[in-house]
């Protein structure tokens, strides 16, 4: 009996990350991945299970990268503000190809919805990772006088986070760079404190 091919299991994962990104669930076939990933099919289901089991793999693994550069732009800039401005001018990287994929874990909700509790649960996790983060840095900035303290947290971190999905939405709609980040532009001028 021959043996298996080998093949570098992370490099597979991400390829076929990038095909469910670009495609969608429905829309990417098993021999689609299979010729992406250059493995065979019973690779495919010895290493990752089945065409299911791989895209929830896929979307956590991206979800985790993901949310981690957005924390990193938040944090880094010494003012609270310009962080959660540089988390959402980050939403438009330059290169066009990366941009008008938009964003996996927004594709994920628009093809599936809430109905699926596995693909809930990712989401959940990944918003109240990334909304707690956003909520400590508005307070930050209301601390240092950078966002008015009469602006309620709650209300201030949903705005920031629909503004991230727009913004992700638009660029898998093929908005330019320029707009989205006037855009972010625009949505953290409205949380500024007046002076």
């Amino acid at each position: 009996m021959a043996r298996p091919r080998e093949f570098d299991r992370t490099e597979a994962l991400q390829k076929a990350t990038k095909v469910f990104w670009d495609k969608g669930y429905a829309a990417t076939s098993t021999d689609h991945l299979l010729k992406e990933m250059n493995i065979g099919r019973q690779s495919l289901y010895n290493a990752f299970g089945d065409k299911r089991k791989l895209y929830l793999e896929a979307l956590e693994s991206y979800q985790d990268t993901t949310v981690a550069g957005h924390v990193r732009r938040l944090t880094d800039a010494e003012s609270p503000l310009e962080g959660i401005r540089q988390l959402l001018a980050g939403i438009a990287p330059e290169d066009d190809e990366l941009r008008s994929l938009g964003c996996l874990g927004v594709g994920s909700v628009s093809e599936f919805g809430p109905a699926d509790p596995e693909l809930a649960r990712l989401r959940d996790r990944t918003n109240r990772i990334l909304g707690e983060e956003v909520s400590t840095r508005i307070r930050a900035a209301q601390a240092l006088g950078e966002i008015d303290e009469s602006v309620d947290v709650a209300d201030a971190t949903g705005f920031v986070l629909l503004t991230m999905t727009g913004l992700q939405v638009s660029a898998r709609a093929g908005a330019d760079v320029a707009s989205m980040r006037r855009q972010a532009d625009f949505a953290v001028d409205r949380l500024a404190a007046r002076s």
